[in-house]
């Protein structure tokens, strides 16, 4: 059976986003052109593959089995049609980057509105995800990640700050109501402001460093959010005087700027890493990811030795 490749694509974005409303957003399609091109190739297919609620859309076992090898293979056809463009005077096409909210907020801004000024016939799409993935199988061109755990075939690029620091705060009618702490052991007497990544596990303990001795304490408060999507709650929270917030300093800086947020031992604030952008080595570079490459000036490097001192909770 002939399958048409946009029927393909129909099925990979329905499947990935679980559903036809949230694929017709993402794709630029209508939801009933998605299901019409859904039922063409489950009709052709003589297969099922997709299970359908009112609620929710998910993939059959045939339609798992597909996607796993789908998904590679219509990258695969991408990316050789993007050698085209090696043709055009300039690069064009999509660029996909799967990155964490983090750098969503805190990279990406200082660098995407001049390469897209740089580069108008290319369009960026950004996932921002704090849950590890594999970015080929997820549809995407390259991903951004601090102490990714790479395949051999992976390259990593320096993007965005090299070294950044995880912050800890509170609002000055907080600190002035519970006191100042003056060691990180004496955050478990306070309300500490918690997150919780998609995977379950929590952003503590937290870690702080001082002339060499290193300190990790598991603190307890009253809110814990997730990781990403929530995080600007906490911070509100944090600035209303509920409790300590510990985030990335430039998230919160505008905080600390304006006194909305005072520091909390800011002799023990540690330092790490800062991201890489990662890609793998096995295809030949997209026009568009060989443009923004480039566009940062970053020569490739090795990813981030497996002992890199960089907090678990950002990793």
């Amino acid at each position: 059976m002939k399958a048409d490749l946009g029927d393909l694509k129909a099925f990979l974005a329905v499947a990935g986003a679980r559903g036809f409303r949230g694929a017709a957003r993402t794709s630029g399609a209508s939801a009933s052109s998605l299901s019409e091109a859904v039922r063409r190739l489950e009709t052709g297919l003589g297969v099922r593959l997709l299970h359908r609620t009112t609620r929710s859309v998910s993939p059959t076992e045939a339609g798992a089995r597909l996607i796993d090898r789908l998904t590679p293979a219509l990258g695969e056809v991408e990316a050789a049609l993007d050698v085209v463009n090696s043709f055009r005077d300039r690069p064009a096409g999509t660029l996909r980057l799967n990155v964490p909210v983090s750098a969503a907020r805190l990279v990406l801004p200082a660098i995407l509105p001049g390469f897209l000024a740089a580069y108008p016939d290319i369009q960026m799409e950004i996932v921002a995800d704090d849950n590890f993935v594999d970015v080929l199988a997820s549809g995407c061109d390259a991903g951004i990640r601090y102490d990714e755990r790479l395949e051999q075939d992976m390259i990593a690029v320096p993007i965005g700050p090299r070294v950044q620091r995880l912050a800890t705060a509170a609002a000055p009618a907080y600190l002035d109501r519970h006191g100042r702490p003056e060691h990180p052991r004496d955050l478990l007497a306070h309300a500490c402001l918690l997150g919780r990544f998609a995977s379950g596990t929590m952003t503590s303990p937290w870690e702080f460093e001082r002339a060499g001795e290193v300190v990790r304490v598991e603190p307890r408060g009253p809110l814990i959010v997730r990781v990403g999507a929530a995080t600007d709650l906490s911070v509100d929270v944090a600035v209303a005087g509920v409790g300590v917030i510990h985030l990335f300093e430039e998230w919160i800086r505008p905080h600390l700027e304006s006194g909305a947020l005072e520091p909390v031992l800011r002799e023990w604030w540690q330092p790490f890493s800062g991201p890489f952008l990662y890609y793998s080595g096995r295809r030949l570079l997209p026009p568009p990811l060989r443009a923004f490459i480039d566009f940062v000036n970053l020569p490739p490097t090795l990813p981030p030795a497996p002992d890199t001192k960089i907090p678990r909770e950002i990793a």
